[in-house]
């Protein structure tokens, strides 16, 4: 594995409690994001009792100029204006209630890109997902337009920066002891890699737990693809469509799919 290297911490680290520390580095619309988190599921469900992670949005931009010039007008429901950076900024607005719900968000705005049901750089188009996450939509709406969910947008600029991180998604794994450097994993490695990495930072045998079954999973996780059940599972995908499909009959899941893409979501 070529593209590993060892990195200080982060200056400001986040308090753990879990003895390994995860910085993920996504660009929320792009492909290669939702591969990483197939992994990312699976290793939560098997191994997130030894690890807690966060989202670092690395959304890779040429400038933010013209952004800077629109986002004091953005206050009107009559106005609409589209940019790149402004999914990352309201992933981070929805951040401001929570890792919860910003998780929420980030899953729906990836779901609207994945289906190209909605426009998700806009941001009449973004105010929309907020209501339909059930976040408190007065309390987006004023961070949206804040100083601090661009600065906390551009704080995760800087840890790319900071980290050298050149290739998304990249993941960096921490320990709990400061001192230590941290491992960066460049690009997508299969699933084993990463339960080797974690077993070899822990140092220690590590235990996995039983994954759920699929009602359960779609409790836990709202919307899934063919390919995230199969990467779960470590079945094809024609045997993960061939169970999803008898759930769907059974009315408990919905199937939404367009050329590229088939999506469950739990009724």
């Amino acid at each position: 594995m070529n593209n590993v290297q060892l990195l200080p911490k982060p200056v400001a680290p986040s308090s753990i409690t879990k003895p390994i520390e995860l910085y993920i580095f996504i660009d929320p619309l792009c492909k290669k994001a939702l591969k990483m988190q197939s992994m990312l599921r699976k290793l939560q469900l098997e191994y997130d009792h030894y690890f807690t992670w966060r989202y670092v949005l690395s959304t890779k931009l040429a400038s933010l100029n013209s952004l800077r010039r629109t986002k004091g007008c953005m206050t009107g429901a009559e106005l609409d204006i589209t940019h790149p950076a402004l999914p990352s900024i309201a992933i981070k607005a929805a951040e401001l209630q929570g890792k919860r719900a910003s998780c929420r968000y980030l899953l729906k705005l990836q779901e609207h890109a994945l289906l190209n049901t909605k426009d998700v750089t806009s941001y009449a188009v973004l105010i929309d997902i907020a209501k339909e996450t059930n976040l408190d939509i007065d309390e987006f709406i004023n961070d949206f337009g804040s100083k601090e969910a661009a600065r906390a947008f551009q704080c995760d600029l800087h840890i790319t920066r900071e980290m050298d991180v050149d290739e998304v998604p990249s993941i960096v794994f921490f320990n709990e002891c400061i001192e230590d450097e941290g491992l960066k994993v460049s690009g997508m490695y299969a699933y084993e890699v990463y339960v080797q990495i974690l077993q070899e930072m822990i140092n220690d045998t590590i235990t996995c737990q039983t994954l759920p079954t699929i009602d359960e999973l779609f409790s836990r996780f709202h919307s899934l693809t063919t390919a995230d059940v199969a990467e779960i599972y470590s079945i094809s995908e024609q045997d993960a469509e061939r169970e999803l499909k008898k759930r769907m009959l059974q009315q408990k899941l919905d199937r939404l799919t367009n050329e590229e893409i088939t999506l469950w979501r739990r009724k």
